[in-house]
């Protein structure tokens, strides 16, 4: 989802469509939505950049590019690779890489996916 405004924040989590396992994508997936609806709401630029565990993304260059698409305020890193311990290393990656390709960019982290406005906007002015 992109707001109309010139984005300024990041948004990187998992693709609920797109992660193993048997369960419904659905709630994670209208939840993200909803959190996302608050930065149109606030008039605050936002991409995702949301990343599958299914093998079909190159999980660094994906997150890299989207890192490098703009100069963000913030980078804010969901609960799904937080909050598991299958996801350390990935976690490990995605902090370093937004440590190297957004150096300036402060970075946050939501407790739900409906908090996600409420991360960012703990960062960005």
């Amino acid at each position: 989802m992109d707001t109309a405004a010139s984005p300024r924040v990041l948004v990187i989590g998992l693709d609920p469509y797109r992660v193993p396992g048997p369960w419904d994508p659905e709630p994670a997936a209208e939840a993200i939505e909803a959190g996302l609806t608050k930065f149109a709401e606030h008039g605050v630029g936002v991409e995702t950049c949301l990343i599958g565990l299914d093998g079909s993304d190159e999980v660094e260059a994906v997150v890299a590019n989207a890192l490098r698409a703009h100069p963000w305020e913030c980078v804010t890193v969901g609960g799904g690779l937080r909050h598991s311990d299958d996801q350390v290393e990935l976690l490990e990656l995605i902090i370093n890489l937004i440590r190297r390709h957004a150096p300036d960019a402060a970075i946050a982290f939501n407790r739900t996916p409906d908090t996600t406005y409420e991360a960012a906007a703990r960062w960005i002015e």
